[in-house]
């Protein structure tokens, strides 16, 4: 499989840039070219690459980042480091390493972790593990989970300020607390509309064919003292007949439940897949219920998130989601 990968991004990179110039950096911003010495590689690919390529649950497990080696001694390193995302690991001496620890202006004191960019192409992140002359892979492992926490940060990062390019609707916030008592931070490219206690917000550019993302958030009153993963699903179950414009079927397997507070509020989380009924056009999805209990207005909330991405990965579309649902608030201004 990483052969077939590294023959396509190969091929991607057959167009080079003339004249010195700098042209556009190739890939995905979870894909991760990494370069190392052949025996370094050897001795922390397994480790590495399970730290880097954890899984995350959608509709089917899914991996973050995808890593792919590539030996800075052979020829095609020339062609494969013009890539969005960079790992490179070696001491300050190390010919692949030089000329971009040329552009970081810090001290370096290996081993260290710094950063820097466009050094072989515009737009792209060179993420550089210095480490000491003589190292062995274990100084390379000791800095593994520190590595997949700097990825998985910038990558959600990366995500948020991508969805908000359009804008934060700063007026349907104002809207939303003088009119539900509520708040949640969408983009401008969402749509909005309500009918009684119910706001839905919906993002189906460019296609809804293709890709539909929504959060729904109503809410009951007055809010009880106990609330049931079971009663959560009911609600979603009626939300869903009388408000959505599809059915949606919660499949059996792959259900998580979780609960606890947030900003000091009693909160219950359900996630699962759903699916059209076997009757109607194949399609389904990975969804987030959340429930609030909001004390000062008496009321619980429910606010569903739900996306449809047919043959896409997911986990990007997941991250939006879970920053506007993280963005609900029932008290105060934020």
């Amino acid at each position: 499989m990483r052969t077939r990968i590294l023959a396509t991004l190969l091929a991607l990179t057959a167009t080079t840039t003339s004249c010195g110039e700098l042209g556009l950096a190739f890939g995905d911003v979870n894909s991760i070219i990494v370069a190392a010495d052949p025996l370094v590689w050897a001795g922390i690919e397994g480790d590495l690459i399970q730290q880097l390529e954890t899984t995350v649950f959608t509709v089917r497990p899914e991996k973050t980042f995808k890593v792919t080696y590539q030996n800075p001694h052979e020829p095609q390193w020339a062609r494969l480091r013009i890539f969005k995302q960079e790992l490179l690991i070696g001491d300050q001496d190390d010919p692949w390493m030089t000329e971009a620890l040329a552009k970081v202006e810090e001290p370096i004191t290996p081993p260290q972790i710094v950063q820097t960019g466009d050094v072989w192409a515009r737009g792209q992140t060179l993420t550089l593990l210095v480490l000491p002359d003589g190292f062995g892979p274990e100084a390379v492992q000791e800095r593994l989970p520190e590595l997949a926490d700097l990825y998985q940060t910038q990558y959600r990062h990366w995500v948020v300020n991508r969805m908000f390019v359009s804008g934060t609707d700063t007026a349907l916030v104002e809207t939303l607390r003088a009119q539900a008592g509520f708040a949640l931070v969408v983009p401008q490219v969402y749509d909005a509309a309500n009918s009684d206690s119910v706001w839905i917000f919906r993002n189906d550019n460019p296609d809804p064919a293709e890709l539909i993302r929504q959060v729904t958030v109503t809410w009951r009153s007055p809010a009880p003292e106990t609330f049931t993963p079971d009663e959560m699903l009911a609600w979603r179950e009626d939300l869903v007949e009388l408000y959505y414009s599809f059915p949606q079927v919660v499949e059996e397997g792959n259900r998580f439940t979780s609960g606890g507070p947030v900003d000091g509020r009693p909160t219950f989380n359900f996630q699962g897949v759903w699916s059209n009924p076997p009757e109607s056009w194949p399609a389904a999805g990975p969804f987030k219920t959340r429930a609030v209990i909001c004390e000062e207005q008496d009321r619980i909330y429910l606010i569903d998130s739900w996306l449809y991405a047919p043959g896409k990965e997911k986990y990007e579309y997941v991250i939006q989601l879970d920053e506007i649902v993280g963005s609900f608030d029932c008290g105060g201004t934020r």
